[in-house]
């Protein structure tokens, strides 16, 4: 199924090997993104390094310069959840922004919880919570606890050395998590 065409205001969705980068179109081929400052534009595996910056920049750049050769769709997924703010003040907070350079960290202010923002007045990353909700359960299944229960582990355990020991699995779920996010998905 053909994604529409966007239209002023609307979250494009990039699809990359192994997540998705957010954009706000902005209208006439354009878009606005937050870009983390190692990023290059329509890359592969330069992206992955991209991750690991701590600062990024807003650009407005031509869509199909960002996009590549990768697919990309109109995303708009939390307009029944959350109000979208008009076309007009979208594209106009997202080019004000234009520039500008702020921190970034792929687990609380990335792409997505940038668009987000600018759409809905809500900074989210759906991504990241899929991927703390698979690491959740992993932990869960491999400590015997319902996942609820983790949080209490951790608060209940009094010494700090059994609080990291117990945070060691959870870090190890997390980058077997990520590794397979980026293991590129078959095609039936």
């Amino acid at each position: 199924m053909a994604s529409p065409e966007p239209q002023p205001g609307d979250l494009t969705e990039i699809s990359r090997c192994f997540y998705s980068h957010w954009a706000v179109y902005g209208g006439g081929g354009y878009v606005v993104h937050l870009a983390p400052l190692c990023k290059i534009s329509g890359t592969g595996w330069s992206s992955i390094m991209s991750s690991l910056a701590d600062r990024a920049r807003v650009k407005k750049e031509r869509l199909c310069d960002v996009v590549g050769k990768d697919p990309y769709r109109v995303n708009n997924k939390h307009d029944d959840k959350y109000n979208a703010f008009p076309p007009s003040k979208i594209v106009q907070l997202a080019e004000k922004l234009v520039g500008r350079e702020f921190c970034y960290h792929l687990l609380h202010t990335n792409c997505e919880h940038f668009v987000n923002e600018l759409r809905y007045g809500v900074s989210r990353s759906d991504q990241v919570s899929h991927v703390w909700k698979k690491v959740q359960t992993a932990l869960a299944a491999l400590t015997g606890l319902g996942a609820g229960d983790t949080a209490k582990l951790k608060t209940s355990e009094g010494s700090a050395r059994t609080q990291v020991i117990d945070a060691v699995p959870a870090a190890i779920i997390m980058i077997l998590n990520l590794l397979y996010k980026i293991t590129p998905k078959s095609r039936s």
